[in-house]
């Protein structure tokens, strides 16, 4: 596929994208269930229980009363939790769990579309622990991600501070095309899920990856691209040149784990039925990479 380079003296663009079942070819936010089994911070119902939590949203996704569901059981699963003890299981495993998984068609896009001058922007769900390392090791310019609460006595709360979800996610691309100078007219998006249409609609070149039903539906009536990603690769296949992050950064790559797409359904949730409040939530932190 050929990309045309943009003329910088006009508006810059950008292109966003999810990152679950889009750029790595599972669930972010569950992968690291065996993780924490092992590290004795859940039994073995409750990873068995993850297991097929992951097989679930691989087989088809999760609509948004299925997240609610899967938000509730995790919510009271993870509340409590050490971070630092979260953070040391996630450290030991994230190269192994993350780097054979990122879609080597995305990758792809990714070069292409920095070959073409625009940025590159993951917009997340999941936790800014999960969310910022990844975007490094991808070269991405800036991230979005899910931001949890962590109280005096350094447990998970429940709470969130920032929760990128369904409509938080296209007023973050909104926020960033204004302080960045971005046309979204001429900017990119790529999803799977439906919960992300909003996301989508807020381009001029909506994409949609590896669908569910609903957005492939959607997709198909809007007669946007329906793209099909089925080849994860490691990263040090894909790019000879690259190295896992230290250890230190490590440890601090994916503290969020469940707690954050989860318990963070709470905080979206009260959100949606708020009114006249609802338009002045918390502030979406930008990550330059």
């Amino acid at each position: 596929m050929l990309w045309l380079v943009e003329n910088h003296s006009s508006p810059r663009t950008a292109a966003f994208f999810d990152l679950d079942k889009t750029v790595i070819a599972k669930s972010s936010t569950l992968t690291f269930g065996k993780s924490f089994y092992q590290g004795g911070l859940i039994n073995r119902r409750d990873a068995l229980r993850t297991a097929y939590t992951q097989f679930v949203f691989l087989a088809g996704g999760a609509d948004h009363d299925q997240m609610e569901r899967m938000r509730a059981y995790l919510s009271r699963l993870c509340k409590g939790w050490n971070v630092q003890q979260v953070r040391e299981l996630v450290a030991e495993t994230l190269h192994e769990l993350i780097d054979p998984i990122i879609y080597d068609e995305a990758a792809s896009l990714i070069e292409e579309h920095h070959a073409a001058g625009r940025d590159v922007v993951i917009v997340s769900t999941s936790g800014a622990e999960v969310v910022e390392p990844i975007g490094e090791m991808l070269g991405a310019d800036r991230v979005v991600a899910t931001r949890m609460v962590v109280g005096d006595d350094g447990c998970f709360t429940g709470e969130v501070e920032y929760y990128a979800y369904g409509p938080t996610k296209a007023e973050a691309v909104r926020e960033l095309a204004a302080s960045e100078g971005y046309d979204l007219s001429r900017c990119y998006a790529y999803s799977d899920s439906a919960t992300d249409l909003p996301m989508l609609e807020a381009v001029g070149h909506p994409h949609a990856v590896n669908p569910d039903r609903v957005l492939r539906r959607e997709a198909v009536a809007r007669e946007w691209p329906v793209l099909v990603f089925n080849r994860p690769v490691r990263l040090k296949q894909r790019f000879p040149s690259f190295r896992m992050p230290p250890r230190p950064a490590l440890m601090a790559a994916a503290a969020i784990g469940a707690a954050a797409a989860t318990a963070g359904l709470v905080w979206y949730a009260s959100r949606r039925r708020q009114s006249a409040s609802m338009k002045t939530g918390p502030s979406m932190r930008l990550v330059r990479i």
